[in-house]
């Protein structure tokens, strides 16, 4: 008499439900959206993975052709021809722009944002489509004039001239009052009914509130504070001010150009957003799926 345990029986038919159950959902489509997919993914990765193996090649391995995909003697020469130039600064400037920037942007459209989709006042909807209408136009439109002005204050070449007009930004008050919308007016009468005021329905309800919206405006705002040029080279004149990408810029020779030594700048630019990412991605997903629900 064979003695067999249940548990050897159970085991293999559960597996054999799981497999019958994944074939049946691998479908051909399933298989070519994943390829695509797949491919989508190392075309994107690709240009960062060549900016970081580039970084530990030497000048003349770094450009040659065909070109070598991994570093076949892996060299820190770059970093070490790097950091003889002042990058410390360069790192100090773009921290305290970036995030004077999205710590002032993400409070100013968090209360502009709020006012203009909760409160009731003459010219609202005219105020709102300004801001609208302020996104359709490019920076460069307003750079001449912006220019002048902070040279009559004095503030070129100063953080307060870097940082300052950034704040007013369009897109995070847009953003900030399509997340105002969503919360109930009901909440906001309730809390007024029990004697909150302004000030404390604002920061015990309202920012909490808003804290996913809040923090996907925070990522938009470093990264595009972060990888500003234009208007950070218009607005510096010493080496000193410079933030990083104006720094690593400036690497580049007159007649001759070290490639490895600019990878190794760019993948240095590349870390802080990385990390800033990761901070909120939490919240950088939830205020995303918030939009596309609640729209």
């Amino acid at each position: 008499m064979n003695s067999t345990n249940p548990l050897e029986l159970t085991a293999p038919i559960g597996q054999s439900k799981k497999v019958s159950k994944w074939k049946k959902e691998l479908t051909i489509p399933k298989i070519l959206a994943t390829f695509l997919l797949i491919l989508a993914t190392l075309f994107f990765i690709f240009p960062f993975y060549w900016v970081v193996s580039g970084a530990f090649k030497l000048q003349t391995v770094a450009t040659t052709i065909p070109p070598e995909w991994f570093p076949a003697k892996p060299t820190l020469q770059n970093w070490t021809e790097l950091f003889k130039n002042p990058v410390e600064r360069w790192m100090f400037n773009s921290f305290i722009i970036a995030f004077c920037e999205m710590a002032a942007i993400c409070i100013v459209s968090s209360c502009a944002g709020y006012v203009l989709a909760k409160k009731s006042f003459p010219g609202r909807g005219i105020i709102f489509t300004m801001f609208v209408a302020a996104m359709a136009l490019p920076k460069q439109v307003i750079l001449v004039p912006l220019f002048t002005m902070l040279a009559d204050f004095g503030w070129v070449n100063t953080y307060k001239g870097l940082i300052l007009p950034a704040i007013g930004w369009p897109f995070g008050v847009f953003l900030m009052k399509q997340f105002a919308q969503t919360i109930p007016g009901e909440l906001i009468e309730a809390a007024k009914i029990d004697g909150s005021s302004e000030i404390r329905l604002f920061g015990t309800i309202i920012l909490p509130l808003l804290k996913p919206a809040i923090g996907a405006l925070a990522i938009f705002t470093f990264i595009t504070s972060w990888n500003d040029y234009f208007s950070q080279l218009i607005m510096t004149r010493s080496t000193s001010m410079m933030t990083l990408p104006l720094g690593v810029a400036t690497l580049r020779g007159e007649f001759t150009t070290n490639y490895g030594l600019l990878m190794a700048g760019a993948a240095l630019a590349s870390i802080p957003m990385i990390a800033i990412f990761l901070m909120f991605q939490k919240a950088f997903t939830q205020g995303i799926t918030m939009g596309a629900v609640k729209g």
